[in-house]
């Protein structure tokens, strides 16, 4: 398959020394069952009191904690998997969206993980993390409408060439490369601490991968893990 490992800016060792994240690269063919991505939901949202790793408070902690080192505000910006989490928490459940969101969002929530599912082929150069400067452009909606932000100076950030494909790390993804059931091409990311035992990682991974060959019995997909040297 044609895609490129991500680029770790070695600037974010700085702020999250021992991060790793598993990267999952998907050719995807027609979805067949979709659903099995809306049992892996419920199940998921159902779970999540009884069934959560012992490790999972401290992961989110720490998620919370690497936000604070970088200016954000965990409180009213969380990662990821705390505001979905949190969702589920208050209302017993998440909205289906699509079959393919509707997987990784389970994973995310199961293993108290970040996760980001992006469309591959609406990317411009390399994926990458850094540290933003504040020129950036980020897309995006307000009020229903398409607008266009810049990222706080300092901030961390996924981008590309052409700009912001998420900020604060992992808390808001752009429009610009987001994913639904008709994407070619995809790319999934999913972002731990040490706080994650490296094994959970890697079967947080595997699930997802599972998931996507139930829902897309031909799609090709290869993972690898990202880390600092």
């Amino acid at each position: 398959m044609s895609f490129v490992t991500p680029i770790l800016d070695p600037q974010i060792a700085d702020i999250a020394p021992g991060f790793r994240a598993l990267s999952i690269c998907v050719e995807a063919s027609v979805i067949e069952h979709p659903q099995v991505s809306a049992e892996s939901l419920e199940k998921a949202c159902k779970s999540l009191v009884a069934d959560s790793p012992v490790w999972a408070e401290r992961h989110m902690a720490a998620w919370a904690n690497t936000f604070r080192l970088f200016g954000a505000k965990p409180q009213r910006t969380p990662c990821s998997a705390e505001a979905l989490r949190k969702r589920v928490l208050r209302d017993g459940s998440l909205p289906s969206i699509d079959p393919i969101v509707d997987l990784y969002n389970a994973i995310s929530i199961k293993y108290a993980i970040p996760v980001g599912g992006e469309n591959y082929d609406a990317y411009f150069g390399v994926p990458r993390l850094t540290i933003a400067d504040g020129t950036e452009l980020f897309e995006t909606t307000k009020d229903g409408n398409a607008a266009n932000e810049s990222p706080e100076k300092g901030e961390v950030i996924w981008r590309d060439d052409h700009g912001v494909t998420c900020r604060r790390w992992n808390w808001r993804q752009g429009t610009r490369t987001r994913l639904d059931s008709n994407t070619k091409r995809m790319w999934f990311i999913l972002e731990s601490l040490p706080d994650m035992p490296m094994e959970a990682l890697i079967a947080a991974g595997a699930e997802l991968s599972s998931g996507l060959r139930q829902v897309m019995p031909d799609a090709k997909i290869e993972s690898q893990v990202i880390e600092f040297y």
